[in-house]
């Protein structure tokens, strides 16, 4: 196909000049967030591997592992647990994290401040020396596809697969809102560079667990309709682990469930466990602006995507993010 126009050109410039300058005679750690999906996980990966191939030492850290749906992406990336790795020597560049809290206390404590962060979150807090922030795109991925392209980086194919992962799994399999023109072409340059679709959703959507099936139920069941039904809200509480045999990465995409509903506008996923609060918003659109709503509770995100995490009773937190949502809604019309 015939090269387009550079799809980043700002961020593409600046990542060169880090990549030529800051970076270089470094060892970097590259950075994701706690609790890793697809878009953190093949962000980190790519990074990686491309810093390594043009001469910077670099490792993927992450607090916590990655879930065993997303590890046959990770290929030969050199990718380490945070117990694993041993930090002296290392700077760190952040993939996919919206504030430097996101990658875990004991790391932001090593590295509190990265040279570089590349993210695409609405709410991101510019924490780096350097911040290549454009919150217009659908994933990290897609920028970094877009700038390894622009630049002429080599992709090689399990750096291919690691971004159009990351590109497949935070667009919602191609179904929330995005610059789809451009999207597509990057999707289809990074299939030309060795990605491929069909293992690549065979991974992620025909491996489900039993344990999982059975805690998709207790979130089924506890659900109500809120706002008028224009709220769908669930809830799954710590003993439904144990009932179940699920862990908590069985629970990477039971949100939409309930965003999906004929007439719901925001679906929303609540874990109490034993009095810490983790929530999962997501929007039919951007106009509800959910990581507003998220940030009243200690969280953010995107604007039709976002999580929080707050130590509260259930009861008072749910009656209080109701309240927040009634109101975002109100508000869009």
């Amino acid at each position: 196909m015939s090269q387009p126009n550079k799809y980043f050109p700002g961020a593409s410039e600046t990542f060169q000049q880090v990549l030529e300058g800051t970076l270089q005679d470094r060892r970097i750690a590259v950075l994701g967030h706690r609790r890793p999906d697809g878009d953190c996980i093949g962000s980190q990966v790519a990074l990686c591997r491309v810093l390594t191939q043009n001469g910077v030492g670099a490792v993927a850290v992450n607090a916590d592992p990655a879930t065993r749906l997303l590890v046959p992406f990770i290929g030969d990336t050199p990718f380490l647990a945070f117990e694993e790795f041993q930090p002296e020597g290392y700077d760190a560049v952040t993939t996919d994290c919206a504030d430097l809290g996101r990658i875990g206390g004991d790391l932001s404590l090593l590295f509190p401040e990265p040279l570089l962060n590349v993210d695409h979150h609405i709410s991101n807090t510019k924490f780096a020396q350097v911040n290549i922030v454009l919150d217009d795109t659908c994933a990290t991925a897609e920028i970094l596809a877009g700038i390894f392209f622009d630049l002429d980086l080599k992709v090689d194919a399990v750096t291919a697969q690691a971004l159009y992962l990351g590109i497949a799994t935070d667009s919602g399999q191609y179904c929330y809102p995005a610059e789809y023109p451009r999207v597509f072409e990057l999707s289809q340059r990074l299939c030309e560079c060795g990605a491929d679709p069909v293992v690549a959703a065979g991974h992620l959507y025909e491996q489900e667990s039993f344990a999982r099936i059975k805690l998709l139920q207790k979130f089924f069941n506890s659900m109500t309709l809120e706002c008028d039904g224009k709220v769908c809200i669930g809830v799954i509480q710590a003993e439904d682990y144990v009932s179940t045999g699920a862990t908590t990465e069985d629970l990477e995409g039971v949100v939409d469930y309930a965003r999906s509903i004929k007439g719901v506008e925001v679906g929303v996923l609540i874990e109490d466990r034993n009095g810490m609060i983790k929530g999962s918003l997501r929007g039919k659109g951007s106009k509800y602006r959910v990581d507003q709503v998220a940030a009243k509770f200690n969280g953010g995100g995107h604007a039709a995507a976002a999580g929080l995490n707050v130590k509260a009773d259930l009861e008072t937190f749910r009656k209080e993010l109701l309240a927040e949502l009634k109101v975002r809604i109100d508000a869009a019309g």
